[in-house]
């Protein structure tokens, strides 16, 4: 009755609303308002403060500066061997394996499109149609940057505007193509693997996502925004292995996407299979190297 009453309540709300009132909250700098925030946070998540570089929940500017906390240097160690496909965050997985058909399994009896989460183009979707793909969630203590799995140079973006339903396992058990239809950021870039898409979804209250190269994402046109990085457009971004590319406002999830005889993903990697930054998930294929 409790999950029902949750998705319910995910339907009904003004979910963007919601989220914006949010943001507002945990962008405030009063410390009587952040430090209660804070603190109230931190307990009931249990959050491990040990691993921050401001071990002090309180000391952080704001809420979010205290979500979107950095780690102490060298606290996660990344697999430097040059076939190794990293983690590119702390969570744990919600589905792994190979995209059939076109669609990605979300949980059971659910799936969706690979066209549909890369914004509807066709062309974006063709390099990893009998790929494969790994979902990554965020919970509340996890430490909320993302990095790079495999050195890349960023090809394009496309912004996707959509829902902001959670992204917890509750609800991709109970929502239809929950990750396509959620508001994200799809980076594609060009690595040793070929092709690889990381795809940033936001979810309920999430107060934004950022990207090194260009900050906050929020477009103020509501359809998908293609954004190519060419040498005649864009400053060439080429990011290392373990390299941060992004953060959430928040918790969410992180999709990664590779192409057909690229890759391979560790056996015992399973739904719920807990991971850690810069551990190794998989390998380049023989193929690619």
């Amino acid at each position: 009755m409790k999950q029902k009453l949750f998705i319910l309540f995910q339907h009904l709300v003004p979910q963007h609303l919601l989220s914006r009132l949010v943001g507002r909250l945990a962008d405030c700098t009063n410390p009587w308002v952040k430090n209660r925030f804070i603190s109230w946070f931190a307990k009931q998540y249990q959050v491990n403060m040990s691993e921050a570089l401001i071990e002090e929940p309180t000391a952080y500017a704001s809420f979010n500066a205290f979500f979107t906390r950095e780690l102490k240097p060298g606290i996660r160690e990344i697999n430097q061997n040059s076939d190794a496909i990293v983690s590119p965050a702390d969570g744990a997985i919600s589905q792994i394996g190979a995209i059939e058909h076109g669609r990605i399994f979300q949980a059971k009896g659910r799936g969706y499109g690979l066209t549909t989460l890369l914004g509807g183009f066709d062309e974006l979707a063709t390099p990893f149609k009998n790929g494969f793909f790994a979902t990554i969630y965020l919970s509340p203590k996890d430490y909320h940057r993302v990095h790079m799995p495999i050195k890349g140079t960023l090809r394009e973006t496309v912004y996707v505007p959509g829902d902001l339903f959670s992204v917890n396992q509750t609800t991709a058990k109970n929502v239809d193509q929950l990750f396509a239809r959620n508001e994200r950021l799809v980076a594609i870039f060009d690595t040793e693997a070929g092709p690889m898409a990381m795809v940033l979804v936001g979810a309920m209250i999430v107060a934004g996502i950022e990207t090194v190269w260009d900050g906050q994402v929020s477009p103020v046109i509501k359809r998908p925004v293609r954004t190519p990085f060419t040498p005649k457009t864009m400053a060439p971004v080429t990011l290392e292995k373990g390299e941060e590319m992004g953060r959430f406002k928040l918790g969410s999830t992180v999709i990664l996407l590779f192409g057909p005889d690229a890759i391979e993903w560790i056996e015992t990697l399973k739904a719920e299979s807990p991971v850690a930054l810069g551990k190794k998930m998989g390998d380049k294929l023989a193929t690619q190297r």
